[in-house]
């Protein structure tokens, strides 16, 4: 036992006979390791990139909910009615009436024939 851990630590296994098999075992996990890292890498930038566009989608939200109750305050009657006061155009103090059009239905080629 004693022997086996100190031929472990003196790297006897990368200078045996055997040592192209643990060589290539060798190189394999190496590669191995070096795409884990890759991968681990790629993950993380893409966490970076979501939680940048999530924190830049907020930012959005917030300043369109701020841009849309200026633009409803800007269109109130009222605001509306302030600015024109500047310009010397009042409101109407007589209501609006509606016009209604009445056009004669034309009649139908059945319908001439019977006349």
């Amino acid at each position: 036992m004693k022997s086996g851990i100190y031929n472990i630590l003196k790297a006897k296994f990368l200078v045996d006979e055997d040592a192209s098999r643990n060589w290539k075992f060798i190189v394999f996990l190496i590669v191995l390791a070096m795409v884990m890292i890759y991968n681990i890498h790629n993950y993380e930038q893409k966490v970076f990139y979501i939680l940048n566009l999530t924190k830049e989608t907020k930012e959005l939200r917030a300043e369109f909910i701020d841009r849309r109750s200026e633009f409803m305050k800007l269109k109130m009657e009222s605001t509306i009615s302030a600015k024109m006061e500047s310009r010397k155009v009042f409101p109407s103090e007589v209501p609006p009436v509606k016009i209604k059009v009445i056009q004669k239905k034309e009649k139908t080629l059945l319908e001439k024939i019977w006349q």
